[in-house]
């Protein structure tokens, strides 16, 4: 029977939950999920298999912190661009900055990126969380442009489509690379269609 997890308090405790952390992030970007063990995991980490069920149930609950940091990461540079906008803002540059942003992050993270999203089919606490992420910069990206005066029907569903089209081309950029694809003008060409959509 396991013992019961612990909620670290003090400045110690939460720094060796934080190493154990950054151990399963590190790992399972490097290795993957189903490569790593708890026991990798400690090693990495400095402390005992033991402390590491102190503060987790399993390699899975290790995941779902990964998961939020990961989801931290590759957004709030996304949603910084955002905060920095006022009522002239012009829309192609943002689109280009959005478009660099997404491609620049998918590359730094394109381990665990890979990792993550190959689970999210068969794992629904990963996939809700992806899901709910989906809803959130929707909802909230809506929310920002209709304040800062885009007043086109169907908001949500341009920012949904647009977000689409940006994920879609960070993917073909960083992960495929065919070869009979000019990636300058699919840029150009997502860039255009997603200016067109708010206009």
């Amino acid at each position: 029977m396991k013992n019961d997890i612990r909620q670290p308090q003090q400045e110690r405790s939460i720094e060796k939950k934080n190493r154990i952390i950054q151990a399963g992030y590190e790992l399972f970007s490097e290795i993957g999920y189903y490569g790593t063990n708890t026991v990798e995991i400690a090693k990495r980490a400095g402390v005992s298999t033991g402390i590491v069920y102190g503060y987790f149930r399993d390699k899975h609950d290790i995941l779902l912190c990964v998961l939020e940091i990961y989801i931290h990461e590759v957004t709030e540079p996304i949603i910084a661009l955002f905060r920095q906008l006022d009522n002239n803002f012009d829309l192609s540059t943002l689109v280009s900055q959005v478009l660099d942003k997404t491609i620049e992050l998918h590359a730094t993270h394109a381990q665990l990126h890979n990792t993550l999203h190959s689970l999210a089919s068969g794992d629904e606490e990963v996939d809700k969380q992806f899901l709910a992420l989906e809803d959130s910069i929707t909802k909230g990206l809506t929310a920002q442009l209709q304040e800062l005066g885009v007043n086109v029907a169907n908001v949500a569903e341009r920012v949904h489509l647009a977000i689409n089209l940006v994920q879609s081309f960070a993917h073909e950029y960083v992960f495929d690379k065919h070869s009979y694809i000019d990636y300058d003008a699919m840029r150009d060409i997502v860039c255009r269609t997603i200016v067109t959509l708010f206009e």
